[in-house]
């Protein structure tokens, strides 16, 4: 249903820092109101209420039950399932923080909800979002490129754990590592790069040869270290992936690795090719031509700054508004993401490549 001469109420679950990160930026967006949040833990609640002046709930039914048109949810992993499709079928639309399950039997049934459902579900994956991003589709689209054949993908952090003993490194609840947290963003863009083709084999090995160790250099700290500390997930991957119609793409992704940092996303066209660096989103087109003389023709393009999660929720709630699902960062697509995760799990511990489709 439109709603275009209201306010947009949205209800947070999870109020930790993904949440107040959120809520942070919505406060610019205008047209929208934060009616309230639930979280398990009530110093979070808490600090939420008074941090944003709303009332906060430890169960999500007191949240859905209210005047509230959608959610965004950044639980941890496990519990996106439950608070999802829960909003889902209570009519609300929701944009769900990556990954969109902590495994894909889980993930698969998000996406049967969503199917279902009167509302809508988007997925964050907002480097999608991000200029330079935008400038290769679009070249992309009016055909600059040719056909894009292969996507070189890579976040790699030298030093970059996350606190060990929180939910990131516990299995049960992350479902993954490395791969799982940052490896799922660089999937996506790949993925976003190719318009999503069915993918049809995935090999990959994944390693965990920091996260355990005593004598770790806890450098660039993401968070701090818990009493219990414990790791039981990856920490690195390498993997590669076939598409149909000849795509694929190349996968290295760490959260600590002896090697240099590298967050570039090589693109390779049959008549140009692109390598967009995440790290300061610089972007160079690289292409080469017989006008007057054989030549190469690097360009560098010069984008305006924009914060991706802001332009994410314009696009997230101009579609509850407007009451239309909006058709970039579907349920189907990070449905799609996961295979490739689960692919890649399964290759590691079968030893060989695995067909998905």
């Amino acid at each position: 249903m439109s709603r275009t001469n209201e306010p947009v109420r949205v209800g947070f679950v999870g109020l930790g820092n993904i949440g107040h990160y959120h809520a942070d930026r919505l406060l610019d967006l205008g047209g929208i109101e934060i009616v309230g949040g639930v979280d398990i833990n009530p110093d979070a609640r808490a600090r939420f209420a008074e941090k944003y002046g709303v009332e906060s709930f430890e169960n999500y039914e007191e949240l859905y039950g209210t005047a509230v048109d959608a959610v965004i949810v950044t639980t941890p992993n496990k519990f996106h399932e439950e608070y999802a499709v829960a909003a889902l079928q209570s009519g609300l639309d929701v944009l769900l923080e990556k990954p969109l399950a902590h495994s894909l039997e889980s993930a698969e049934r998000i996406a049967e909800a969503a199917r279902n459902a009167d509302g809508f579900c988007m997925v964050g994956f907002h480097n999608r979002f991000r200029n330079p991003v935008e400038v290769v589709k679009s070249y992309q689209e009016e055909g600059r490129f040719g056909r894009t054949r292969h996507v070189e993908a890579n976040f790699i952090r030298r030093r970059g754990i996350p606190g060990r003993g929180s939910w990131f490194t516990n299995q049960e609840i992350a479902g993954g590592g490395a791969l799982i947290d940052i490896g799922v963003h660089a999937i996506d863009l790949a993925l976003h790069f190719h318009d999503f083709p069915t993918v049809q084999e995935v090999s990959g090995t994944i390693r965990s040869q920091f996260g355990s160790r005593d004598d770790y250099a806890y450098l660039e700290m993401w968070g701090e270290d818990t009493n219990s500390g414990e790791f039981s997930v990856d920490d690195s991957v390498s993997a590669f992936v076939r598409c149909e119609g000849g795509k694929t793409f190349s996968l290295e992704v760490a959260w600590a690795a002896n090697r240099s940092p590298n967050e570039e996303f090589v693109v390779r066209g049959t008549e140009a090719g692109a390598n967009f660096d995440k790290a300061d989103d610089s972007l160079t087109i690289y292409e080469s031509g017989r006008q007057g003389t054989d030549h190469f023709s690097d360009s560098e393009i010069q984008t305006r700054h924009e914060d991706p999660h802001k332009a994410e929720q314009r696009v997230f709630f101009e579609a509850v508004r407007d009451g239309v699902a909006p058709a970039r960062n579907t349920v189907e697509q990070a449905l799609e993401v996961q295979r490739v995760i689960d692919g890649i799990y399964r290759s590691h511990e079968q030893q060989r490549a695995v067909q998905l489709g």
